[in-house]
């Protein structure tokens, strides 16, 4: 009984994880002007974020074995419930930048916690289901901020980071009740995941394939973020889509991100984790080629699609693999550090791209993901073959 109300519990927490991820972006348009920013400032917000959310990854084994899974989650969430509700009342672009602080804090040790928990507990389509929790919650976000700015519901942009911001302070009161049922849950965890002394960097690092994996991880995140950043660009100035065109069939990627997850969930019960991610590598080359293909539109949206269905498998597949490959005892120690290099994975690969789409053409973003995809690949198999 406490094993099911641990997951449900976790899927809720994941929600509340995808919640702040999308809204910024849905509503920085109308956001900045009333905040005395440019539209260019979104990329300092973002990298605070980031920076704060692979420092918190950094550091979430010594975190989490000290606080537990369960306190984690919930002083994560009140994090990003308090930068939500603040930037609400704040509405300044100094407070946004200020208030960005805890949310990239309360975003890395969270991440971690939660996979790790999962990933030795659970089997593998709960992992994939969790990501697809995820992904609703993201999903859900810019869905509560168009109702404000369209101006559905009253009020404004303000409005909705109060109800986002309210939620996830609900999720996060939540989350402090069900303490003592991660105790107990905790307290049926290997001994080894117990131990009060975080693992050493370097001893993690020089665990077979360890390099490799952290790679693997740099590389989806970033060819992740690539693709929703810089997509619509790709179409509308190499392909000559309409804006709003362009904007529907990057929506498909997420879309197939979703589907794809859940779908997941059920294959790998019968095909494994490594299965999975190969079979997702194979789905996103497909999907790359098909949006080098010139003409017809619908090949277009298929292949964004497949894109985001090939992404699906291999992001949750890599974490539940963790403890497989590099044992229980290093494995939270491993997830925080594989979320710190996807982390910097999203704040390095899109602006490479961008210098170099403004420099060679925006055409050449399906190479520069097929690039990415290729070493990806390489690393990810080399990580298997080493730890098999």
């Amino acid at each position: 009984m406490i094993t099911l109300l641990i997951l449900i519990i976790t899927y809720i927490a994941f929600i509340s994880l995808g919640l702040p991820d999308s809204i910024m972006g849905s509503s920085w348009p109308v956001i900045y002007q009333d905040i005395g920013a440019s539209i260019e400032d979104a990329g300092i917000i973002f990298i605070i974020v980031s920076i704060g959310t692979v420092l918190s990854s950094f550091f979430s084994d010594k975190i989490i074995r000290r606080l537990g899974t369960g306190m984690v989650t919930a002083i994560s969430v009140m994090l990003t419930a308090a930068a939500l509700l603040g930037n609400a009342f704040g509405q300044d672009f100094r407070v946004f930048c200020l208030l960005a602080i805890p949310m990239g804090l309360g975003a890395g040790s969270v991440d971690a916690a939660l996979n790790n928990y999962v990933a030795l507990n659970y089997s593998a389509r709960h992992m994939n289901w969790l990501h697809c929790f995820w992904a609703v919650g993201a999903a859900i976000g810019p869905m509560i901020m168009s109702h404000f700015i369209s101006g559905k519901m009253t009020g404004n942009w303000a409005g909705g980071y109060r109800i986002i911001g309210f939620i996830q302070l609900t999720l996060a009161l939540l989350l402090f009740i069900s303490l003592p049922l991660w105790k107990r849950a905790e307290g049926k965890l290997p001994p080894e995941t117990k131990k009060k002394e975080p693992v050493k960097l370097g001893e993690v690092l020089r665990l077979p394939g360890a390099i490799k994996a952290l790679i693997a991880f740099f590389c989806y995140c970033g060819m992740e973020s690539t693709i929703g950043l810089w997509g619509g660009s790709f179409l509308v100035m190499a392909r000559d889509l309409p804006a709003e065109t362009a904007a529907r069939v990057v929506a498909l990627f997420y879309f197939g991100i979703m589907i794809g997850r859940f779908l997941s969930g059920i294959l790998v019960a019968k095909l494994n984790s490594k299965k999975m991610i190969r079979i997702g590598e194979i789905l996103m080359i497909a999907g790359l080629i098909w949006i080098l293909l010139p003409g017809i539109d619908w090949i277009m949206y298929c292949g964004f699609f497949l894109i985001g269905a090939g992404c699906a498998p291999i992001y949750p597949s890599l974490i539940h693999e963790t403890p497989a490959n590099f044992g229980s005892k290093y494995s939270q120690a491993m997830i925080g550090i594989q979320m710190a290099f996807a982390y910097i994975g999203n704040i390095i690969m899109p602006p490479v791209f961008g210098l170099v789409g403004s420099q060679i053409g925006y055409g050449a973003y399906p190479f520069y993901l097929i690039l990415s995809l290729i070493l990806m690949t390489i690393m990810a198999e080399g990580t298997v073959r080493r730890t098999a």
